[in-house]
């Protein structure tokens, strides 16, 4: 399919394109992104939930397994040691996840890659389901390690996958789907691990092993939608398959455009094959794009919001909330994530990334100021109400920036070779930078007190003024559109290679 360059069709395109960018997603896309989400970042959001209610429980299953074993009561510091294992090997599982993900998206593509996942889930929650009856709490660590692998490819494959099947003008709505299920994994845990459904000492086992539903319920609905279309087309060159995945998604009437900007990307490569992720690090032409994509998944893990969780019981317990209300209290944080992710996949269209991620940081960085000083002063009357209200604003703030759209410009600041290759990256650093806030963050706390938000205070300022400068927006923009973006950074506007991008790329 050509490209016309009669001055008649091309303003009769424009026309079409501008009448597009008002269309809603189509039934299909809309499904194909609930399909993709439900075995996707749900599950990373429900795994990382739900092992918070069945804490206790744990603890007793490997207390009451060391003494079977070996008929001798088990020191506090091994079992410190075998639960913190249990509640780190999913961040070690979700890195080894993260640099498989990007191996699966070339190898299977990325809706293979996804339903392939879904057997490791399948397995994990087995292992996790009888570790209990046969007394192996080695099958718990191995099941955590595994549901961790699920949840890294996961987080990999699904904005991959509905970031290429989107058209431009919905591509940052669609793929802000990662968010929206992510959160509702979170708060679907946290219902879930209540006392009234599977909190209970005798139903763990159940709790965890859950996690196979999601999988199921994926591998049941994501085989009636077709494979990426950018995947079909640039990676393995079936135009047919490409257009019947197109239409689909798309309509029969609408999918001419981004037929023209799938050729068009696909021209620009020039048959160069997917990179792997050291080939990255040489590529002067995608210097400031990984730059971004390692320094965004850093800010978003260490921006200080794990540290609003921790603080959350503390806070409510100090404002008068009983302590068996806790829990209860504690979803409406969920709910609060849950709507800002809904509320940023409403606006990023409109207000666009750049402001939305922007402002994000910049409230944050003033509602780590408003906690140091209310934890400050905590001893006033009206400093853990304010407390409280800083810690749902900062949820809110983070919701519709940083845990809404850094997702997204991993998906949209790489053309079709590069993006694979850049999605193990910036897993790989969100995934470490997970790892490291789980372990320095107690000797934080431990050091500062209520001052560690300074800490954080300065970590969102520092990401704030990085995005203000390097960041372009790249709302309703082509992927090479956005690449062109970046030329100037990578090689200056006098440079010739600059120069040379202004020409090839359309």
């Amino acid at each position: 399919m050509e490209c016309c360059k009669h001055p008649a069709a091309a303003g009769s395109r424009a026309k079409g394109r501008k009448r597009a960018n008002h269309k809603l997603p189509t039934w299909m896309l809309f499904l194909a992104t609930c399909a993709a989400g439900i075995g996707g970042t749900f599950q990373y959001g429900y795994n990382v939930s739900v092992i918070n209610a069945p804490t206790e429980h744990i603890h007793k299953f490997l207390n009451d397994t060391w003494w079977e074993r070996y008929q001798a009561a088990l020191s506090p510091g091994m079992l410190t040691l075998l639960w913190s294992t249990v509640a780190s090997i999913f961040s070690l599982g979700g890195l080894f996840g993260a640099h498989l993900g990007g191996r699966l998206a070339i190898w299977l593509g990325r809706k293979g890659g996804l339903l392939m996942n879904n057997f490791i889930a399948v397995l994990a929650a087995l292992l996790m389901g009888i570790s209990s009856p046969t007394g192996l709490y080695e099958l718990l660590i191995a099941g955590r390690f595994l549901i961790g692998v699920n949840t890294g490819i996961g987080l990999c494959l699904q904005p991959l996958y509905i970031g290429e099947a989107a058209p431009k003008h919905l591509r940052g709505a669609m793929t802000m789907g990662s968010s929206i299920f992510l959160t509702g994994g979170i708060l679907t845990g946290q219902i879930i691990g209540l006392r009234e459904l599977l909190g209970e000492d005798k139903y763990w086992p159940f709790l965890l092993s859950s996690c196979c539903f999601p999988a199921f319920f994926q591998l049941l609905t994501l085989p009636w939608f077709p494979e990426s279309p950018r995947y079909l087309f640039i990676d393995r060159g079936d135009e047919m398959k490409c257009l019947q995945a197109l239409k689909c998604f798309h309509g029969p009437h609408q999918y001419q455009m981004e037929m023209e900007d799938i050729q068009q990307e696909r021209a620009a490569l020039g048959g160069e094959k997917p990179k792997k992720p050291w080939e990255l690090f040489t590529d002067r032409s995608v210097r400031w794009q990984l730059i971004t994509v390692i320094l965004m998944p850093m800010g978003q893990q260490l921006s200080g919001i794990n540290a609003i969780y921790f603080y959350a019981s503390y806070i409510f317990t100090e404002a008068g909330i009983p302590a068996a209300k806790i829990p209860y209290v504690t979803l409406g944080t969920g709910v609060c994530e849950c709507l800002t992710a809904l509320t940023c996949g409403l606006l990023i269209e409109s207000v666009g990334r750049r402001r939305l991620i922007l402002g994000g940081y910049s409230l944050m960085t003033v509602w780590c100021v408003v906690l140091t000083c209310s934890l400050t002063y905590q001893a006033n009357t009206w400093a853990p109400y304010l407390s409280m209200a800083s810690i749902f604003a900062f949820i809110l703030s983070f919701g519709l920036g940083p845990g809404g759209v850094t997702n997204i410009l991993t998906a949209e600041l790489f053309t079709q070779s590069s993006r694979p290759a850049a999605y193990m990256i910036a897993g790989s650093m969100s995934w470490l930078s997970f790892f490291t806030i789980g372990m320095l963050f107690p000797f934080i706390v431990k050091g500062l007190k209520q001052y560690c938000f300074v800490v954080f205070l300065v970590e969102c300022c520092l990401v704030a003024i990085f995005i203000y400068f390097v960041i372009p927006e790249t709302k309703n923009k082509t992927f090479l559109e956005i690449k062109r973006e970046f030329h100037k950074h990578n090689f200056g506007r006098r440079h010739p290679e600059h120069n040379g991008a202004q020409q090839l790329l359309p």
